[in-house]
């Protein structure tokens, strides 16, 4: 993203700054009077929104990919995404949502998730980072995260990274209506323990799309008939964290960033799926 373009967005940024802060808010007031616990089964016209979102965030991950190098800040990562989103219309849903203080999550190497982009971490060579965007256009929203692999990366980060994105595949290619959430999980668990990596408990997917966070919790282990039951136009993420020591994470002092607890690398891949009526699409592919 060069210099011009970076620019004419921070301008577009501040020129609705007021408006961008009013409706952020309004939104997350709307979305605590929802109900918590019941599984929306969408309808067409909401399926729909859900998927403009969700092909935004998906694009938005698409125009930063070429700027993510050795070199530069999380917090540069986050003002892209921030400035990418706004340009579109739309509004970053991490941003003040429970106190999250940025627009995007940028978790590296033994960062499992929640990571604060800061103008402090700095991407060096042979990292891993996963980048977690969600975007909220015109009230549906849309979630999704991918890995990236900076410069020359180790043989060990790689065929992690390259197994967690194969879990995440064989979840989604369990998901179709008579399955349950047991079935997707069960898919992903029996992959990563069979590459000698574990699969964290700490954090699940859920359901999304009217909300942030709705029903169901989409656990990335288990076994098949456990769970809520897989019925045509429910949405829901995909999320798997794998990680390549024990499954067991800590929560750093910040109260967001959560790490391994021995220090060893995790990765993630998120996609938000929709269940269709004899299979799955995948709304952020």
């Amino acid at each position: 993203m060069n210099k011009t373009t970076r620019s004419k967005l921070f301008q577009r940024q501040k020129a609705h700054r007021g408006n961008f802060l009013d409706d952020l808010a309004g939104l997350y007031r709307q979305e605590a009077k929802m109900p918590r616990r019941e599984i929306v089964i969408k309808t067409e016209a909401q399926i729909e929104g859900i998927r403009k979102s969700c092909r935004l965030a998906r694009d938005i991950l698409d125009r930063i990919t070429p700027d993510i190098r050795p070199g530069i800040s999380t917090e540069q990562i986050n003002q892209w995404v921030h400035d990418l989103t706004l340009a579109a219309g739309a509004v970053p849903a991490p941003l003040n949502y429970r106190g999250f203080p940025k627009s995007t999550c940028t978790s590296i190497n033994e960062q499992i998730c929640h990571g604060i982009p800061s103008p402090d971490i700095i991407v060096r060579e042979g990292d891993i980072l996963n980048v977690d965007v969600t975007t909220i256009l015109d009230g549906y929203y849309g979630d999704t995260s991918r890995m990236f692999l900076i410069g020359e990366v180790p043989p060990e980060a790689r065929r992690l990274v390259d197994v967690t994105r194969e879990c995440l595949n064989l979840g989604i290619a369990q998901v179709k209506p008579g399955n349950t959430i047991g079935h997707i999980g069960h898919a992903i668990q029996e992959y990563a323990e069979g590459h000698g990596y574990s699969v964290v408990r700490a954090f699940v997917g859920h359901g999304t799309g009217l909300k942030f966070h709705e029903p169901p919790d989409v656990t990335h282990y288990g076994q098949p008939g456990q769970g809520a039951h897989l019925a045509p136009n429910m949405v829901f993420t995909i999320e798997p964290m794998i990680n390549v020591g024990t499954y067991e994470a800590r929560v750093l002092d910040d109260g967001w960033t959560t790490v391994t607890a021995d220090g060893k690398l995790s990765a993630q891949w998120e996609h938000t799926v929709r269940v269709t009526a004899d299979g799955v699409e995948v709304l952020t592919a």
